[in-house]
């Protein structure tokens, strides 16, 4: 069957088992006197989620658009359940059964909750238990039907705006830095009920972010984007553990920097020994051994009592951030060190603690 005779049908089918498999391979698209995407390939498993993460315009955006059908690729193919969307015969975008969720969830003021749930849905299956049930799958009361959107808190809205994509029974839904714009509290309340949704219809699901925190927690896998390609894909997990270059560790979260001298699979710094992981790209030994530039996470920097420690320092700062406390701790040999520890386990300014690593250490460069 070709790109031209596939219907929204045949994905409909599938959506009360689940999602269908996402494929992207070699997308490329530019704008004048850009290329904003540059070969990209992705595979998102049937009911699978990944989210796309990177700095702003990076292409995460436009990688979306092309495969929502708002933009057209220069060159590449995208597939849903191995159905060509893209091409000469490319299927429109009111066609692709794919859901899109904006940042803002742009609801019609004019309308009311429940005619902008059901908007895209032919008039025969605009009916009151249909609205209902839709509100319902994203824990709203049926009786909102009738408000306006004026009338709803943000996380409401957003939630209106997630029911009104999965009206279309969507093989996938796009999420376009679809949190943003909410307080932080509501922010991670409202994603969490999201992803739960989606995770329980099986329906396949790519989330575009700029941030590292949502990314990590909303995703089976996550894509890290930069300059319009992917520089690593794989688990949350081994993104932040295990970043494929110095960018993307910088990109998910604060790290140390140290200089060590390499003694079989292990590294001798001026805050102790750490182990190097052998066998990995991002952080195999140093051949031969010798010098070695090391990076760990801010947390892997133990601060405790400073008898007996391997190394001590001085606190020279403590920045209470509410779940955790940034401290800057000057190092003899290592300069100024930053932990973060429990607020009750937090040191004041000018106590000297011990200073020791845990884990082990990525090798800068690789």
């Amino acid at each position: 069957m070709s790109a031209r005779d596939a219907s929204p049908a045949s994905c409909e089918r599938t959506a009360s088992t689940g999602g269908e498999a996402l494929s992207v391979h070699n997308l490329t698209k530019s704008f004048p006197g850009r290329t904003v995407l540059a070969g990209i390939d992705l595979d998102v498993p049937s009911g699978g989620s990944v989210a796309v993460v990177g700095p702003s315009g990076c292409g995460k955006t436009t990688l979306l658009r092309v495969i929502a059908g708002f933009e057209q690729p220069d060159a590449g193919s995208v597939s849903l359940g191995g159905r060509v969307l893209t091409g000469p015969y490319g299927i429109p975008a009111h066609r692709r059964q794919i859901g899109y969720v904006p940042q803002d969830g742009a609801l019609f003021p004019h309308l009311s909750v429940g005619a902008n749930v059901g908007f895209g849905l032919p008039r025969r299956a605009r009916t009151r238990d249909r609205i209902a049930g839709l509100l319902e799958r994203v824990a709203l009361d049926a009786d909102m039907a009738t408000r306006r959107p004026d009338q709803l808190s943000g996380g409401q809205q957003q939630r209106v705006s997630v029911a009104r994509a999965l009206a279309q029974s969507p093989c996938v839904v796009l999420l376009d830095e679809a949190f943003s714009a909410l307080d932080a509290g509501l922010r991670s309340e409202i994603r969490s009920a999201v992803g739960e949704i989606l995770r329980d219809g099986g329906i396949t699901a790519l989330l575009v972010t700029h941030d590292h925190e949502e990314a990590l927690s909303f995703a089976d896998r996550v894509a890290v984007m930069r300059d319009g390609a992917f520089v690593q894909v794989d688990r949350p997990r081994e993104v932040y553990l295990h970043p494929a270059d110095d960018g993307t560790a910088e990109f998910f979260g604060e790290v140390v920097h140290l200089s060590g001298q390499v003694r079989d699979s292990y590294a001798e710094t001026a805050l102790g020994r750490i182990a190097i992981p052998s066998g990995r790209d991002d952080g195999g030994v140093v051949p031969g051994g010798g010098p070695v530039a090391l990076t760990v996470r801010t947390e892997q920097v133990i601060l405790g009592a400073p008898d007996d420690a391997v190394a001590r320092g001085v606190v020279r700062s403590a920045r209470f951030l509410g779940s955790a406390v940034r401290c800057e701790i000057d190092v003899p040999g290592a300069g100024t060190v930053v932990a973060r520890c429990r607020p009750q386990d937090a040191p004041e300014v000018d106590d000297e603690v011990g200073v020791s690593l845990a884990g082990d250490a990525r090798v800068r460069g690789r």
